[in-house]
This record gives structure tokens, C-alpha cells and sequence, in this order.
């Protein structure tokens, strides 16, 4: 008897060192080896968080401000965004325009785009104050650099990475605003920025652009810009060294070329047009195939590459994912053709 309880206690005391081995091996790979930096291109997947909506808010016309309440939250810096987990499953990038040094909430606003691909209307109707969300990050893609003087250009929904800029600059610092919309009911924190004489608001067209004939940089400055694509188009052609934050679908840029795709497990094989993405092309045939945030952030269309040279252009994937496998919504070829394991 003595000897089956001292065969059940080192059983026992095994078990749990097996159990603190695997979780050390797990946090880093190469164990007892520290982890390895982070790579050179391509960014390391954030840590998820589960956040509650603490308060839920209509700040405009067709815009709705989300408070998301949390303990031991990541620092960030203005420009950032939150990749956040809608309750279906989508995921949807919103940049975070709350205060930087609350450590306790982050809050986004999201506009509705009746005709978008769903992950606004989602927020507006199926996201409650006091439910659960799940959210990646923040990351920053838009980081405020150091200047002299800055000019911001916001547009809409455009002015939530531009406000956590402006409410961060220091007392005395020289900045201009020029904030866009169709109507001041539309615009959010219209009412917060309008009273400040370094702020103008101005109405656009039915392109999204303003009248920019009287917006000067000093020299020095910096231009940032968030806004609809004709606003941004119309700014980058005025200053091409302006910053941009885009959130939209990558298509084919001016340079892009058609390149052939082979399904080689579907044994088929498609043309990629230069003004439309692998991703579109793969639906066409295979309209199971999954996607999310169609941005090149979620890894939800994450396909193995056979062969061929991928022109990665997605935020996520590691150098070593991206040796085999490319993100569809976003890269493309490098060169004539490429292969798939689809």
C-alpha cells in the first residue's frame, strides 16, 4: 500500500511538471532558448482581448460611439486602431479616438454604410451597451511623427484618428484643420472642434471633395489625411507627400498586371485582372472560400502558396508564413502566375 501512494504522488508531481514544461514551450518555441525578436516585416498577431461595451452612443447622424471597458489594456498612440471581432464573426478595423491615458477604455465610432459589406450595419444593430466583444491590438499603421506644424484633412468618419492626433499635441503646438462632410448633423465631434479658430469645416461634393484652394502648408509641416477616397485623392494629387490612412479593399493599383492563377487542388485555373484581387477571383469560383476583414489585418483568407513570387502587402503575416502562404485579399503576384492549394 505504501508503495502505490508513493507511485500515485510521483505520477502526480510528472503530470504536473509535463503540464509547466508544455505551457513554457508554448509561450516560446525554443525553449530553454529565449523567443525570437520580432520579424522584419509582417507583424506578430496581437494579443485578443474580451472588452465590454460600457457605453453605447449616436455622436452623429448615422455614427455610433463604442466606450470598451477592460482591465490591464495596451498602451496607444494617436493613429492607432483596434481590429475588433463583430458577434458574427466579421472582422472590422476602427481607429480609436478616446483619450490615450485612460489605461481602463478604448472607445471607437463606427458610421453606417447602408450599401457597405455589412460589419457597420452589424455594429449599429446587433452591438449593445454591456455586451462582450472580442478585439486585437491596437496597432498603428498612422503614428504622429514630430514637426514643426501640422495640417490635418479629415472627412466624416475620417476625423477619429485625426481628433486622438490634434487632443494629443502639446499646448503651443502649430496645427490646421480643414474637416469635410455633407452636413454638420453627419459630421461627429463637430461641436467639440468648431469652436477651435485653428479648425474649418467646409461641405463637399458629391465625390467626396472639398474646395482645397485655401488650404496652405507651411513649410515643414506635415499633411495628414483620413477620409473618403475622393478627399484623399484630391489631397494627394495637391500634396504628394501627404500621409494617409486607408481602410478600404486593396484593387489593383496603376502599376498591377493581370497575372494567371492556378487552383491546382480545384483544377482550375483563372486570370487575376490588374484592377481586381485574387480574392474576388478564387469567390468566383469558389464562393465558399473565407474572408473577413477583406484588408489584409484578420488571416481569415490565408491560402497556402504552391508556387510562384507573392507581393505580400498585407499587416499580418510573419517571414516565415509568408515563405509559403500569402493573405489572397490583398497580395498578389509577383510576376506571371501564381499557385494555390485550393
Amino acid at each position: 500500500m505504501p508503495r502505490l501512494r508513493t507511485a500515485v504522488a510521483l505520477a502526480g508531481a510528472a503530470l504536473l511538471v509535463h503540464r509547466a514544461v508544455r505551457r513554457r514551450i508554448e509561450a516560446s518555441p525554443l525553449w530553454p532558448m529565449p523567443a525570437l525578436d520580432p520579424p522584419t516585416s509582417g507583424r506578430p498577431r496581437s494579443r485578443a482581448l474580451r472588452l465590454r461595451v460600457a457605453a453605447r452612443e449616436t455622436v452623429a447622424d448615422g455614427v455610433v460611439q463604442l466606450r470598451l471597458e477592460g482591465e490591464r489594456l495596451p498602451d496607444w498612440e494617436p493613429g492607432a486602431h483596434l481590429d475588433v471581432v463583430l458577434p458574427s464573426g466579421l472582422v472590422r478595423q476602427y481607429s480609436l479616438c478616446g483619450d490615450p491615458a485612460d489605461a481602463s477604455s478604448y472607445t471607437i465610432a463606427a458610421r453606417l454604410v447602408a450599401d457597405g459589406r455589412g460589419g457597420s450595419r452589424e455594429v449599429h444593430e446587433r452591438v449593445t451597451e454591456g455586451m462582450e466583444l472580442e478585439v486585437r491590438g491596437p496597432r498603428n499603421r498612422f503614428p504622429l511623427a514630430g514637426a514643426d506644424s501640422y495640417v490635418f484633412v479629415a472627412g466624416g468618419i475620417g476625423i477619429t484618428p485625426i481628433l486622438s492626433m490634434v487632443r494629443a499635441l502639446p499646448p503651443g503646438a502649430r496645427w490646421r484643420l480643414l474637416y469635410c462632410g455633407r452636413s454638420r448633423a453627419s459630421m461627429p465631434f463637430v461641436a467639440e472642434l468648431a469652436g477651435d479658430e485653428r479648425v474649418t469645416v467646409v461641405a463637399e461634393d458629391e465625390d467626396g471633395r472639398p474646395d482645397l484652394d485655401a488650404l496652405t502648408v507651411p513649410d515643414g509641416a506635415l499633411v495628414y489625411c483620413c477620409g473618403p477616397q475622393g478627399l484623399m485623392a484630391a489631397v494627394q494629387e495637391r500634396f504628394p507627400a501627404v500621409r494617409l490612412e486607408r481602410f478600404g479593399p486593396s484593387a489593383g493599383g496603376a502599376d498591377d498586371q493581370a497575372f494567371e492563377l492556378e487552383l491546382r487542388r480545384s483544377g482550375r485555373t483563372l486570370t487575376v485582372p490588374a484592377d481586381s484581387t485574387v480574392l474576388a477571383a478564387v469567390r468566383a469560383e469558389l464562393p465558399d472560400t473565407a474572408y473577413s476583414c477583406a484588408q489584409g489585418f484578420c488571416g481569415t483568407c490565408q491560402q497556402r502558396v504552391l508556387a510562384g513570387e507573392v507581393d505580400h502587402r498585407d499587416e499580418l503575416l510573419t517571414d516565415a508564413e509568408r515563405a509559403d502562404s500569402m493573405l489572397i485579399c490583398v497580395s498578389r503576384a509577383h510576376g506571371g502566375r501564381l499557385v494555390l492549394d485550393l
